[in-house]
């Protein structure tokens, strides 16, 4: 009854706690926000590969059907710390921010089959920027501030079987929800009053993903393992509220006459992901893998979530490719050899172009790129473990006015693994 209770408090806390901002990017400004990584940080740590991962104590999220091979209920949760440095032409800025990653929990379905149930972030928003128009002596003509927070999460439950010998199919449905906030306040030189105008959204929709992982040992304890996932095309919907009103900056900062006050609504498209991975090891000595995926480009409407002509759309794609090593898993002697050690690297084209110019119609792709690496630190028993990520990367360009992200990322996680029901011996 204890373990019951504490394990509500905890989903009831990280629920309240995703709430919060967990971005302090610039480009969070776009759409519904940044897309939050779904990897655990096991996979993070191995550059975000995890499609052909298949693991018996720990579970990933990147492919459903490796649930499958869930032996013990294990219980996964982690945050992380985000610091950032911004570049542009004119200068820099350092910003950070921590955040919770995920809570989940994994329960095996017999021998063949297990089930992983959780609630993580998956977009968030938090910016605040100022743009300045100036003459030809260098005086402010005009100002527009930029600001936003929120966010969405994703409460998530899949499973996967072993169907026949070495292939495993799985299914995930999620569930998507959340409130953003963006405001845009602008101010005139000589002019009295400046205006601001806000829009207060509420983001819900439902998502599919399906997939498959197939195993072959090629030798004693030398395994091949292939897999594949499909995240079909979905639509979040969103509703909520826009507002136009005068502004006075007199005496601080004082709202004045409405002059727009409307319901509205809008629409996020997030389009067909398709995933590709292949892995070979020893699952108790080491293992290396490569992941591809690639997707459509995303559809957005409605005056709620920044539809605006300095922002577009493309394919994007993304390549990973890592892997960990295990010196000893049952090392007697050495905590060391127990311990795992990871590392990786991705490369991601995300699919946003941004013009960053204005008028000038040059749209700049925002790529993104990262090196990690981790350890997994074995707790007591053989499968617990406390696992830390290190991330660098860097993302965006200063060409064009735009903004380069240098970002370090720091994950702590703890993932707990044993036997839930026991049966109990009498003497």
């Amino acid at each position: 009854m204890i373990k019951n209770i504490s394990i509500l408090t905890l989903v009831l806390f990280f629920t309240q706690s995703f709430a919060q901002k967990t971005s302090a990017s610039p480009y969070s400004v776009l759409g519904i926000g940044d897309d939050v990584s779904s990897k655990t940080v096991e996979e993070m740590s191995m550059g975000g590969v995890g499609t052909a991962t298949n693991s018996t104590y720990q579970f990933t999220f990147s492919n459903p059907a490796s649930y499958s091979s869930i032996l013990l209920t294990t219980y996964s949760l982690a945050g992380q710390n985000r610091g950032i440095s911004l570049k542009d032409a004119s200068g820099k800025q350092k910003t950070s921010n921590a955040s919770l990653s995920y809570l989940a929990m994994g329960i095996p379905l017999g021998e063949k089959g297990g089930f992983v149930f959780g609630l993580q972030p998956n977009t968030s928003v938090g910016y605040s920027l100022i743009d300045r128009v100036l003459d030809s002596n260098d005086e402010v003509l005009e100002i527009t501030g930029y600001n936003g927070d929120g966010g969405t999460n994703r409460v998530f439950l899949g499973a996967g079987y072993e169907v026949v010998n070495n292939l495993s199919l799985g299914l995930e449905g999620e569930y998507v929800f959340g409130n953003i906030n963006n405001s845009i306040t602008n101010q005139k030189k000589d002019v009295q009053l400046g205006t601001r105008y806000i829009t207060d959204t509420r983001i819900k929709g439902f998502g599919l993903k399906a997939g498959l992982l197939y195993k072959k040992e090629l030798k004693d304890n030398l395994f091949l393992n292939l897999g594949a996932t499909v995240q079909l095309e979905n639509e979040l919907d969103s509703k909520g509220h826009e507002y136009l009103y005068t502004v006075s900056f007199a005496n601080g900062d004082s709202p004045r006459d409405t002059i727009l006050n409307n319901a509205s609504t809008g629409f996020y498209k997030k389009p067909l992901k398709t995933s590709f991975g292949v892995s070979i090891g020893n699952p108790k000595k080491w293992e290396a893998s490569v992941d591809y995926s690639f997707h459509d480009k995303i559809e957005l409407g409605g005056n709620l979530l920044n539809n605006s002509p300095k922002l577009a759309y493309q394919k994007g794609s993304k390549f990973s490719a890592g892997g960990y090593f295990l010196p000893k898993h049952n090392s007697i002697s050495s905590y060391w050899d127990r311990v795992i050690y990871r590392a990786g690297v991705r490369v991601e084209q995300t699919g946003l172009m941004v013009n960053g110019t204005g008028g000038s119609g040059q749209f700049d792709a925002i790529d993104d790129f990262g090196i990690s690496f981790g350890v997994g630190l074995p707790m007591g028993n053989q499968v617990s473990r406390l696992n830390l990520g290190f991330e660098f990367g860097k993302r965006g360009t200063t060409d064009n006015g735009l903004i380069e992200e240098n970002y370090f990322n720091f994950k702590l996680g703890l993932s707990l693994s044993n036997k839930w029901f026991r049966k109990r011996e009498i003497n």
